[in-house]
């Protein structure tokens, strides 16, 4: 073996490394000019995923409206934003207090966000209350909380912002949704039944006003994963416990879930690209959306046996 052909694939590899590194840095340059002066709206700023699209978008010089619970937290956000920035280069974030579950205050919250400066061009809506219980121990008090939460607070936000948009035949609608918007599963019926409500006004929403020059967008991810999860053991595969193994497979896939870098990354390419549905999803959640539709019948009793062996009960997310 000559010394060139010893060397020719590690120099191909570091070759390819360069070019990818270099495509990454033209990519976050162009998404920072891309956003440049435009009035972006977070609904809840003060997450993970939140406050790391609040420092990309900031940092690209856009024009920020950071919501959230947490007059606090809201302020700490602002302050790490500030504190290291270029005054020439980014514009000081205005802060608003929203909260979902207080539905009698939305008037309100969508006259101060426009008002903020007199339109809207990007609305992200990131916000989610998570709840993971049997249907029977489900109050309703509850289920209503998580729906105006998770489908009538986003809905009703979009409604207030979209008047801007339509008159200035511009803007971008941004639904940070859950891939339980399309795949309900198990003890996750008052979750699951709000993102499918969510991504269906959205999905309508994007219908009606292409013709207007706006975007609508919807992020279907698995669960956001702020922490290290090990996966279950997955037994030996023999024909007697193939529904038992399929159902271990898809929890060890759910358990590695989403990190908030990542999707806060890729919240901010379908801004840039305009992307219209995003998939943010490891391949078997894929494989059972395409079960959902094609063999629903047997992704049924897949799922009611992960049930009855308690292995999607306590991983699923």
């Amino acid at each position: 073996m000559s010394f060139s052909s010893v060397f020719a694939l590690p120099l191909l590899i570091v070759v390819a490394a360069g070019i990818y590194y270099i495509y990454n840095e033209v990519m976050q340059f162009m998404a920072k000019s891309l956003v440049r002066n435009k009035v972006v709206v977070i609904t809840d700023a003060v997450s993970g995923v939140g406050t790391a699209c609040a420092h990309t978008l900031h940092k690209g010089g856009a024009r920020l409206i950071l919501c959230g619970m947490s007059w606090d937290k809201l302020e700490s956000l602002f302050d790490s934003l500030t504190r290291d920035a270029d005054p020439s280069q980014t514009f000081q974030p205005k802060l608003v207090i929203l909260d979902f579950s207080d539905m009698d205050s939305m008037p309100e919250v969508v006259n101060e966000v426009v008002e903020c400066y007199g339109c809207v061009d990007v609305l992200i809506c990131n916000s989610s209350m998570k709840l993971k219980a049997p249907v029977q121990s489900v109050s309703l008090e509850l289920d209503r909380n998580i729906m105006d939460i998770n489908y009538f607070g986003p809905s009703t936000l979009a409604k207030g912002v979209l008047p801007t948009m339509l008159s200035r035949r511009s803007g971008h609608i941004v639904l940070v949704n859950s891939i339980q918007g399309r795949l309900a599963v198990p003890f996750r019926s008052s979750y699951a039944a709000s993102k499918h409500a969510a991504q269906a006004f959205f999905d309508c929403l994007r219908a009606e006003v292409e013709e207007f020059g706006i975007t609508v967008s919807t992020i279907s991810h698995t669960f956001i994963n702020t922490g290290a999860i090990p996966p279950s053991d997955t037994p030996a595969l023999n024909l007697n416990n193939l529904k038992p193994y399929i159902t271990t497979v898809i929890a060890n896939q759910l358990a590695n879930g989403v990190g908030p870098s990542v999707l806060a990354n890729e919240i901010v390419r379908t801004v840039n690209r305009k992307r219209r549905e995003v998939l943010l999803a490891h391949p078997i959640p894929r494989v059972a959306l395409y079960l959902r539709s094609l063999f629903p019948s047997f992704l049924f009793s897949v799922l009611a046996a992960g049930v009855k062996d308690s292995v999607l009960a306590e991983q699923m997310q």
